[in-house]
């Protein structure tokens, strides 16, 4: 074997390598459904989507779900859940009211911060910004629930602590591997 045989040898698996690398750094191809992503790959999708929807509320503010734990845990905070009752039936944040019940009695939560949410705050993103013109402020969750449970926070039925969510969707099927989806 001369020099030159022997370097082609080393240069081909070493592209492959660069290729496995490059590929991991990217993550899954866009079409990669959610069974083939990581958690990591998930949260950074539901950030990306986030950020993508978010063009639609600009003038809203957002709340971090870590930063919305720690006001829930201090007593300062209550959820909002802006979606359809059967969505709700499957699990919701920790004390949460429905939208109905906020705007029946805005003045009855004055002294706490509302945070809407939805699957991943689009939907509270457009309530939001409704209320905010007539006056009434409400933060949106970030990412919404699946946003939360990728976090560590909790969700609940009417049977206590679950670890089902409903996602609206397939493409919105991006909560945790341990989470059971419901759409």
């Amino acid at each position: 074997m001369t020099m030159k045989t022997n370097q082609m040898l080393f240069i081909i698996p070493l592209q492959s390598i660069l290729t496995c690398v490059v590929a991991l750094a990217l993550g899954p191809l866009p079409g990669a459904s959610a069974a083939e992503m990581s958690d990591m790959e998930r949260r950074a999708k539901i950030e990306a989507m986030y950020r993508d929807y978010q063009k639609d509320f600009a003038d809203v503010e957002d709340i971090d779900p870590r930063e919305a734990m720690k006001l829930l845990q201090e007593g300062k905070a209550v959820f909002v859940d802006v979606r359809e009752a059967k969505e709700q039936k499957v699990s919701m944040l920790p004390g949460a009211i429905t939208e109905e019940q906020l705007l029946r009695s805005p003045e009855k939560y004055g002294d706490r911060i509302l945070i809407g949410y939805c699957t991943i705050s689009y939907r509270s993103g457009k309530l939001a910004q409704k209320l905010k013109a007539k006056g009434l402020s409400m933060l949106n969750l970030r990412g919404g629930l699946l946003a939360w449970v990728h976090d560590g926070g909790k969700v609940y039925d009417q049977n206590g602590e679950t670890r089902r969510i409903h996602v609206y969707g397939r493409k919105w099927d991006l909560g945790p591997k341990d989470y059971e989806a419901v759409w």
